[in-house]
């Protein structure tokens, strides 16, 4: 359209004498206008960044290496498909996660992917998120009350049936055991269901006490000496989380469990945990989690929305056992 009327005018122009000086000046400032009219319509070559697609994540923590590697692994998926991500971080606070949803409303992102620090709590929040037409995935615990466009989450129930098929394995299917959760997020609710639920073939094991970690160290050390002193013929903690794990295993060791006598078994084999493991400590075995690929699926997720594909609703990532002597 513009290369037509540069020539409309260039006619004009030739046969116009004196005139044609301000004619070519029109020609000039018609010319500027229609290319910033076509810039600014999304015409002009190289305007991509006004298309990009904006991502806003809020994760439950970002000082575990698990969470760490959940972002490692949606910052790279997203960065292969052309996405800026906005990270921030609920650390364990309800408030400030149901905060960070609320701001990314207000910015109006093309979605959001939230790790919730509270599966319950977190649903009014979500529910805001998507009455403004943002969808929202759930990655690593799903948000119960809450419709999500895609939950994606490893196998936690298959993962709390590993835990307690080698914590009977371990414990010659007779013993006391304990477990330390994590009750506000789905994910520790499903591990640990899972791993009772199990526990229950198994009539010479006796489950004596499940308290509440809060899925962090210092929290788990005080719940696990509480089991301890109340039950000191315990054979064998299952933790939600590696957190929990260490904090399991120092309190142990502090009343003078050793390998010999004492099992943890843990959650997500963080590199601090797999050490332990393989130093054939008083934690002797883990469920490994895949964080890379859970955030990796979910921008999947958000992409698939974006392009107007079919998404499913639930994506399960599989998880797997590690143990001391095992590759």
């Amino acid at each position: 359209m513009v290369r037509g009327e540069h020539a409309l005018i260039a006619r004009r122009t030739a046969g116009a004498g004196a005139p044609g000086l301000a004619t070519s000046r029109l020609a000039a400032i018609l010319t500027v206008f229609l290319t910033a009219f076509l810039a600014a319509c999304g015409g002009g070559a190289g305007n991509g960044a006004a298309t990009t697609k904006v991502v806003g994540v809020t994760l439950l923590t970002r000082e575990q290496g698990f969470y760490q590697d959940l972002e490692a692994g949606l910052r790279a998926e997203a960065e292969k498909k052309g996405y800026r991500v906005i990270i921030t971080s609920g650390d364990f606070d309800l408030a400030k996660q149901q905060a960070q949803i609320e701001n990314f409303v207000v910015q109006h992102v093309d979605a959001i992917i939230v790790c919730p620090v509270n599966s319950q709590g977190i649903g009014p929040a979500i529910g805001r998120a998507t009455a403004a037409r943002i969808p929202v995935v759930s990655a690593d615990t799903k948000a119960t009350d809450a419709r999500v466009l895609s939950a994606v989450a490893s196998d936690n129930r298959a993962g709390g049936r590993l835990a307690a098929t080698y914590m009977v394995r371990a414990l010659g299917d007779s013993g006391a055991v304990a477990v330390i959760g994590q009750p506000e997020t789905q994910t520790g609710l499903d591990r640990q269901q899972a791993f009772l639920d199990e526990l229950s073939h198994h009539p010479r094991m006796a489950v004596v006490a499940v308290l509440n970690g809060g899925g962090v160290r210092d929290r788990a050390l005080k719940a696990a000496d509480d089991i301890l002193q109340g039950h000191p013929d315990l054979r064998g903690i299952f933790a939600i989380n590696d957190e929990t794990a260490l904090g399991a295993m120092a309190a142990a060791r502090a009343r003078g469990k050793t390998a010999a006598t004492f099992t943890v078994v843990g959650y997500d084999a963080t590199p601090e945990a797999v050490t332990a493991i393989k130093a054939h400590s008083i934690l002797k075995a883990d469920v490994a989690q895949q964080p890379r690929e859970i955030g990796a699926r979910a921008v999947d997720a958000v992409a698939a929305y974006i392009a107007g594909q079919p998404t499913d609703s639930v994506v399960t990532v599989p998880v797997r056992l590690v143990e001391a002597d095992a590759p």
